[in-house]
Formats: structure tokens, sequence, C-alpha cells
């Protein structure tokens, strides 16, 4: 394996010959799993980098040999294994594929199974905790899941869906890699994890896709206007659409259709026009000396500073510095006087 090849390689978390340290350290981190090589005379070459979040990790493996892995069933943990490089052979009880960097392999962990990496493959996993997944999923739902989520071993990575998750992971990653503002704000931070679980839990069947592609029952209108006061009044906290759905007592998805029968619009999109309201009334009075757009926006819960910039343009008709400038103008220039003769 070629030194610093692994992604997020400023977060080293393992570098061993060891077979055994390598198994009891990268499980740590991935679950407890059996690991042997193919071939003894070849030299394990084991590097793990990864970050953890809240509900959410993010690393890369390799093994630099041809080895066999055996996870063990856990409660803890969901695993999402994108090979970057060559093809692993993976079985799950009846379930088996080739996980290559078109196809990743989704372990639900809930039994034993089997993986081969050949020599060189390197692959970026998405770690889930499961009790943060499957909270997540009961407020999608309105309802607690009454059985361990399992989902289809192959994730066609190719498909839109997936393709549009895939896509926050590289954001998770170029975050990490670059030391991204974006990870030290917990505004920012939730909404990203949120995303990564819903946008997993629509995009690859598991045993609730029906529970959560079946047709939602009509909430009352005093629950969206419950979740509108709520809105209003913590525009500032680190909310989701589950969050304020189980705030108000309804399911995620319901409460999304509420919104749009009742508001033409979407609790998301609601709650991003009162922060951009609030970023409004903040830049009008602030000092262009000690005020940057970047805090302001990040504090509001903005996480791409490109799309909020083009969506406060919209909006306002303006970008956000000539707010900032022009606030300031307009107080130290004050009331017009009365008119001259």
């Amino acid at each position: 394996m070629a030194e610093q090849s692994l992604p997020l390689a400023a977060h080293l978390r393992l570098r061993t010959h060891d077979v055994d340290e390598a198994c009891r350290l990268v499980g740590n981190d991935l679950g407890v799993h059996g690991l042997r090589p193919v071939d003894p005379e070849i030299r394990l070459d084991a590097r793990l980098n990864g970050v953890a979040f809240d509900g959410v990790g993010l690393y890369s493996l390799g093994y630099g040999t041809e080895v066999l892995i055996t996870p063990q069933p856990v409660d803890d943990y969901l695993l999402v294994e994108i090979p970057l490089s060559g093809a692993a052979e993976v079985s799950q009880g009846r379930e088996r594929i080739v996980a290559t960097p078109e196809l990743a392999s989704v372990l639900s962990l809930t039994r034993p199974m089997c993986m081969r990496w050949p020599s060189g493959l390197e692959s970026l996993i998405v770690r889930f905790d499961r009790a943060a997944l499957e909270a997540h999923l009961g407020r999608l739902m309105g309802r607690t899941p009454r059985r361990p989520l399992t989902f289809s071993l192959g994730m066609d990575l190719t498909r839109p869906p997936v393709r549009s998750w895939l896509s926050v992971v590289e954001l998770l990653r170029r975050e990490a890699e670059t030391g991204g503002a974006m990870l030290e704000q917990p505004v920012a931070l939730r909404q990203l994890e949120g995303l990564l679980m819903t946008q997993l839990l629509l995009a690859q069947p598991s045993n609730y896709s029906e529970a959560l592609s079946g047709a939602q029952p009509r909430v009352a209108p005093t629950a969206v206007e419950r979740a509108v006061e709520l809105i209003e009044a913590r525009a500032a906290e680190p909310l989701t659409v589950e969050e304020i759905a189980e705030a108000v007592g309804v399911g995620a998805r319901a409460l999304q259709e509420g919104f749009r029968r009742q508001l033409e619009t979407t609790p998301m999109s609601y709650l991003r026009e009162v922060r951009l309201d609030r970023v409004r009334a903040e830049l009008m009075v602030g000092d262009p000396g000690a005020t940057t757009v970047t805090d302001v926006a990040y504090r509001w819960g903005f996480v791409h500073l490109g799309r909020f910039a083009l969506a406060y343009r919209r909006r306002f008709g303006e970008s956000p510095s000539e707010t900032l400038r022009r606030g300031t103008r307009d107080v130290l220039s004050g009331p017009a006087g009365p008119p001259t003769r």
C-alpha cells in the first residue's frame, strides 16, 4: 500500500504489521471481528484512518495483503463499506455480493458474516450508531421501530438516490480532510449527520422501506401551527425535520405532507426562510470590522456557504456582504433631515 494513499491521512488511528493488534484496534472502531491473512508469508500492512462524531463515524481501511474478515454480530453499529479500489467478496446469510467501487456493502451486523479482501483493496467506511439511526428512523415514521433495522447487503452506488447519499459522505470527508469549519459548528454537524441518516434510510432497501414509502396520515392544522411556532422560537438551534415532528407529536413525513398541503412549503424550507430573515437582521446592525458573513451564516445553521449566498440574493436582491456594508451606512447616515428652501 502506498504511503498516504488512504483518505483521512491526517487522522491516523492505526498502522501496524501485527495481526492481533490490527484485529483488536480496528475492532474498537468497527466492531469485533476475526482477521486472518490468506498467505501468512506476506506481511500485513494494516492502516486505519478515521474521525468519529456523535452518531456517525468516517474511516478508511486497508490491509496491504489478502485477508479473510469475519465480523461478529454487534448491537452498536451498522457499517457501509465502499471499496475505493479492488473487489471484495462479501456474504451475509444467503446474500452474497462482490463489492466494488460501484457496489458498496451495507453491513447490518445482525448475524455472522464473512468477507474476503484482496491485496491492495482500500475502503471508505461510514459507521452509524445503531441507536441513533433507529431513533432517526422512528422520527421519520412517527413510531418506535419494533424490530432491529436491517438493510439489503448490496448498495448500488450508481442509483440517483444513493449518489445523493454519497455526495453527503464526500462532503463530510472533505471537511474532515481539510479541517473545515463546518465540523466545529454544532448546528451544521447535526444537520449533516441527520441528512446522512435520512438519505440512507430512504435510498437503501431495508425491512422498514415499505413503512417509509407508504401513505402518510393527515396531520391536523394545529400540528403544523405548533411546528411553525417551534421553528420561529428555536431557529438558532440545530433543528431537523425529525426533531420538529417529534416535538409536535407526529411523524416527520406526515409533517412534511401537512406543510405542503397547508403552507405550500416544507418544514426545512420554512426554517431556511426564517433563518435568512434572522441573518439579514443581524447583518443590518453588524459592524463590518467585527462581523463576518461566514460566522453569521454558520451561527444560523447554513452549511453550504455558496448555496446560502445564492438563496440570500434570490430572497433579498443583494449579497450578504452588501447588506452588511449598507446596514452600517444606513445607521451612520441616520434619518433624512427636513427639506431646505
